[in-house]
């Protein structure tokens, strides 16, 4: 029987240092699975069972009607309208605003650890998460204070890597193995599962171009931003790859709808939202674009073990 991978250690195979690093762009290694487990998955036909896990670009914050006040979770985000067009049996959405990878095993306030929604009938879960693991709230708050202090220039960019080293690219790697023990664990627990790893829509402009000050970063901040956001991505796809899981891209379909745009075109609300959204995070219009990305990825048949995340 499979083991459960918690926080404080892996299991599953022997591990050695990939050079995820190289592929963010110059980061020190990481001991990530050199290994990728085991095929997993009923194959392209349709799921029966499916679990939600995430953060709150999954739950929906903001976005009526909020069924779960404690998470921000709304029953129209994206896997609500994935689950309602498969036709699903049994959907459980446990994803939850705030979260990170610890909550995958711990509660949240009231919600259970979300981990504990899977079971070995379990056929289809989604996962999202990743962005808290490397401090998107306390990012977004402190590029706007600097940038409204100094519009041109890239203060924020300077702020992070005042050190010598892009703290914004560690967090990024220092989260892959957090990421890996996740799906590891999500093997462990729904070992029938076909797995899918949702990453992250574009949040600005992808040309690298700002608004301020509708989104008061600096100018040269926007494509730092922009950049570690595609990185984020990235180490989200490999680690998918390495588990075999199925990386669900939502950044390109979201291209041209980011937090710069007018109300009616975009799908990501900015620092003070003009649709019911929280800051900085998809609206409605948000959520069906990655439901879309989600059905697209579905519909393509490959069960895990075959896509690896490409």
């Amino acid at each position: 029987m499979a083991h459960d991978a918690r926080p404080g250690g892996a299991a599953g195979g022997p591990r050695r240092p990939v050079a995820l690093g190289a592929a963010l762009g110059g980061c020190a290694l990481l001991a990530v699975s050199a290994t990728p487990a085991a095929a997993h998955g009923p194959g392209p036909g349709r799921a029966t069972d499916y679990v939600s896990l995430g953060d709150s670009y999954t739950s929906g914050p903001g976005i009526p009607r909020q069924v779960d006040a404690g998470c921000a979770r709304s029953d129209r985000n994206y896997p609500s309208l994935v689950a309602a067009q498969r036709g699903v049996s049994t959907f459980k959405d446990v994803s939850c605003g705030g979260a990170t990878t610890a909550e995958m095993w711990k509660p949240q306030g009231a919600n259970d650890a979300q981990l504990n929604a899977l079971g070995r009938g379990t056929d289809l879960v989604t996962v999202q998460i990743g962005g808290n693991d490397i401090g998107f709230g306390s990012i977004i708050s402190t590029c706007a204070r600097l940038g409204s202090q100094q519009p041109a220039g890239d203060p924020c960019r300077q702020y992070y890597t005042s050190s010598g080293v892009d703290r914004l690219m560690l967090a990024v790697a220092q989260t892959a193995p957090k990421v890996d023990r996740v799906l590891r664990a999500v093997h462990a627990r729904a070992p029938q599962a076909r797995v899918l790893v949702v990453g992250y829509p574009d949040l600005l402009p992808d040309d690298g171009s700002g608004c301020f000050p509708s989104v008061p970063f600096a100018s040269g901040d926007f494509p730092y931003l922009r950049d570690t956001g595609k990185r984020l991505n990235l180490m989200l796809r490999l680690v998918a790859g390495w588990n075999h899981a199925e990386y669900v891209d939502t950044y390109r379909p979201t291209v041209g709808h980011d937090m710069c745009k007018a109300p009616a075109d975009r799908w990501i609300e900015p620092l003070q939202p003009a649709a019911p959204a929280a800051p900085a995070h998809p609206n409605a219009a948000g959520e069906q674009a990655m439901a879309r990305a989600v059905l697209a990825a579905l519909d393509k048949g490959h069960g895990p073990g075959r896509g690896h995340g490409h």
